[in-house]
């Protein structure tokens, strides 16, 4: 507990540095590191987070904090020098990364509200309000609680700024700061216990007794629970209450975001591999800081080390975080957990609603659990003894945040392992450049398992030239001869068949056909895709939709024709194919409803499927014995995109694509289409040969000092107005030559590309520009990316949004 008279606050709001506060005298011994406080800054109330105490405060005289708003603390205190590190390193302001790092709803702070006053309201029944007016009384009243923002944007005026500021004069509205109260709350529920002396008797019923003789089994019950034996419960207990024959109280309880109950396991035998990699980490004295790549080919039961390491330090009294890319293989790994550790386990992602992960965080913050599985954001669960972190599939981009705080969850683990002296174990069949570098400079010891679970083999993998069949029409174009006789010959045998594409929709690249320009999007630089089950052309950068019908919008024809194919029309492809097989489809369409996911995998765990059609949501950890057929529609899609992680990525993808087949007894086939069988990366990834990408992948890095031999930086600047953005790009990137002038700089090599226009120009409405820079030190660029952030020039632009991404993932 704080007994210092003040404290030093991180607000949430876009400002760099933390305040002062004073505690007033009732509040001295309740509050702690780590709790929130409402406070008032300027003319507001916001939420700040407590991280450290203070005894004076020299030179202005502090405000009183206004109000504790916790009873315990969110995180420990161990964390908050893992959340400076961020604020310094991503360059976010730290109540910014404490905001992210937590649950939202999290958040108290002023919001400006629009009420209309009596006069309002007289004006509008007489009808004296001009037209302007009429529409923001309307506006207003349509809501129970309209605020200034809201009404500025659903107003259609040009100068509603000015009206609302002449409507306040004229007391037709009024504009009030409210307090936005926490979007989640702890939930709490009945709970029935035999009271010791009825005050009077009453006339007892069969459910009546039936009642008291449940709970005096139980001792205590609650009233859900009840419910399932009595559905008329809880009209029942009211008058046996009053009686004095039950008492009621009402005790928190946590919302459960777990699964199905799964059966304990009983853990395997480890295989010579599992039992050196296990060993090799067990042997570090006292489990001290040390980063391991685990590098094993697909199927060779990561999983099982990561859980036997976990065992050991659960067994030691310390907790342990589980990292894994996608929410979808938090389902199978949470289960393989759950069997293994029963209710010892909290799961955080994103898909889960704001009152069970407010319930999950608060497991965690209590020490009810100590292990964590979860997504990117897992890594900021609030345990002190963290005796490991485990990152599954390191090399994912989705460990990269694309908004906010723009973190990468691998990069933090292994800080966060650094700070709190414990192993961090980075795992994946095929590594990041960056991670199996860090193990060529010896920074990271290497774990490998080189064979298979049960000596099962890896997929035969075939090439398919789409060369042979471009002047061919009708489905061979897509699914070639060689495909579709491997699928037949898995459907004869009763096998599953894993049909990949990372493209969704199903006509991908609309066309005018007597004008010949594509359908685009009115927000974006992009072409827009026919999505049939819906009946309307989407955006998939906005979500901006046309109906099925649309005119071409430079010729206004009618006559659209939908080129292109997704994972829709390959669906629709192989059901005329093979009539007789049970076909679903994985993809962000067909998985946007709560539960989705986790139905569609459960429906291919249970074999109530033959085809699988899907997107890179398959294409990574997932464990299914049944699939032996994988066929890759196209493999060069992604190969060349403006991006020096293009080649990367697609090797990756296709490499844990093909390690779904084949995991169980029977051998594994993968039949891969490409229009580029001779690429080095479409070899390396047939023979799922790690090793020879990187031989070839690393040499063009470094000649060009790309990242993992450089640094890099990337500033985003956008607005709605084109010549503005251009300006403003310009004047950033004149600012960083200019200090790059400064002698220090000059003693490394800093490039500054650019500023240009990004190769996705536009974005919903807003135009964007680019500036990159890279060095080999990573500290000189990021302090030279605050000088900039620093000068009047830059932080004075009205209308400009500029975004800084350290280590950016996406160039687009």
């Amino acid at each position: 507990m704080i007994q210092t008279p003040y404290i030093v606050v991180a607000v949430t709001l876009p400002i760099m540095k933390s305040y002062t506060y004073e505690l007033p005298e009732h509040m001295k011994g309740v509050c702690s590191l780590g709790m929130r406080v409402l406070v008032p800054f300027g003319k507001r109330r916001v939420t700040g987070y407590i991280i450290s105490g203070q005894m004076t405060c020299e030179g202005f005289r502090a405000k009183k904090v206004l109000d504790i708003l916790d009873d315990h603390p969110l995180f420990p205190e161990s964390e908050i020098k893992f959340f400076k590190w961020i604020s310094d390193y991503y360059i976010h302001p730290l109540g910014g990364v404490i905001k992210s790092a937590l649950p939202s709803g999290f958040d108290r702070h002023d919001v400006s509200c629009v009420f209309v006053t009596k006069t309002g309201q007289a004006a509008m029944n007489q009808g004296t309000l001009n037209p302007g007016e009429k529409q923001v009384v309307e506006l207003v009243l349509q809501r129970e609680s309209c605020t200034l923002k809201q009404l500025i944007k659903n107003s259609q005026n040009k100068t509603i700024n000015a009206l609302i500021r002449k409507m306040e004069k004229k007391d037709l509205i009024t504009v009030s700061a409210v307090l936005k109260k926490d979007g989640a709350k702890i939930k709490k529920e009945k709970f029935i216990l035999l009271a010791e002396n009825p005050k009077k008797s009453i006339r007892m019923s069969k459910k009546r007794e039936m009642i008291l003789s449940i709970i005096k089994k139980k001792k205590e019950i609650s009233l859900t629970g009840l419910r399932q034996h009595i559905p008329t419960a809880p009209t029942l207990i009211k008058p046996l209450a009053e009686a004095g024959y039950l008492k009621i109280i009402h005790r928190q309880v946590f919302r459960d975001p777990l699964g199905d109950p799964v059966d304990p396991d009983t853990p395997p035998r480890l295989t010579d591999e599992q039992k050196i990699v296990v060993r090799q980490v067990q042997a570090k004295p006292n489990q001290r800081f040390c980063p391991y790549l685990l590098s094993g080919i697909t199927g060779s039961g990561k999983t099982e080390v990561y859980m036997r390491l976990v065992w050991d330090v659960i067994e030691n009294g310390k907790t342990a975080i589980v990292l894994v890319p996608e929410i979808s293989l938090i389902s199978q790994t949470e289960r393989r957990f759950r069997a293994r550790f029963g209710d010892k386990i909290a799961v955080i992602h994103s898909a889960l609603t704001q009152g069970e992960l407010l319930d999950q965080w608060r497991k965690i913050a209590l020490k009810k659990v100590s292990i964590v599985i979860g997504a990117r954001s897992a890594i900021f669960a609030p345990f002190k003894d963290i005796g490991i972190i485990v990152v599954d599939e390191e090399h994912d981009t989705s460990y990269k945040q694309e908004t906010g705080l723009r973190y990468n969850a691998r990069d933090l683990a292994v800080v966060r392992a650094k700070l709190n002296n414990c192993p961090v174990i980075l795992g994946s069949a095929t590594p990041s450049v960056q991670s199996y570098q860090n193990v060529v400079l010896k920074r990271f010891e290497e774990l490998k398992l080189e064979k298979r679970i049960n000596q099962h083999p890896l997929p035969e993998i075939s090439l398919v030239n789409l060369k042979k069949y471009k002047d061919v029409y009708g489905y061979d174009r897509i699914i070639t001869p060689e495909l579709s006789k491997e699928i037949r010959k898995c459907l004869d045998k009763g096998n599953q068949a894993l049909i990949f594409l990372n493209r969704r929709g199903f006509a991908t690249s609309p066309i005018c056909q007597d004008c010949g320009k594509a359908l685009s999007c009115n927000y974006c630089d992009i072409t827009m895709t026919l999505h049939k089950g819906l009946n309307v052309y989407q955006c998939h950068l906005c979500g901006s939709t046309r109906p099925l019908n649309t005119k071409c919008p430079s010729c206004n024809s009618s006559k659209i024709k939908p080129l292109g194919f997704g994972t829709e029309k390959v669906e629709l492809m192989l059901k005329s194919m093979f009539p007789d097989a049970r076909l679903v489809r994985m993809d962000q369409d067909s998985t946007t409803r709560k539960g989705a996911t986790i139905k569609i995998l459960k429906t291919i765990r249970n074999r109530n499927v033959d085809i699988i059609v899907g997107t890179q949501m398959l294409a990574k950890g997932h464990d299914f014995p049944s699939i032996t057929l994988v066929g890759i529609i196209c493999a060069d899609l992604s190969l060349s995109l403006p991006d020096f992680r293009a080649g990367e990525r697609t090797f990756q993808l296709l490499a844990q694509v093909a390690g779904r087949a084949g995991r169980g007894e029977s051998k594994g086939k993968v039949i891969m289409q490409t229009y580029n069988p001779d690429h080095f990366i479409i070899e390396a990834a047939k023979k799922q040969d790690f090793f020879e990408f990187f031989q070839n992948e690393a040499p063009f890095r470094k000649a060009l000092m790309y990242p993992p031999f450089s640094r890099l930086i990337q500033i985003k600047i956008s607005g709605n107005k084109l010549d503005k953005v251009k300006k403003y790009a310009i004047d950033v990137a004149n600012i960083l030559n200019k200090l790059l002038e400064n002698k220090e700089y000059q003693k490394y090599i800093v490039q500054i590309l650019g500023p240009i226009e990004a190769p996705i120009q536009k974005i919903s409405s807003r135009f964007r520009w680019q500036i990159l820079i890279k060095s080999p030190s990573s500290t000189l660029i990021n302090r030279l990316v605050k000088f900039m952030m620093d000068d009047p020039q830059v932080a004075t632009a009205s209308g400009i949004r500029l975004i800084v991404d350290v280590d950016p993932y996406f160039l687009m």
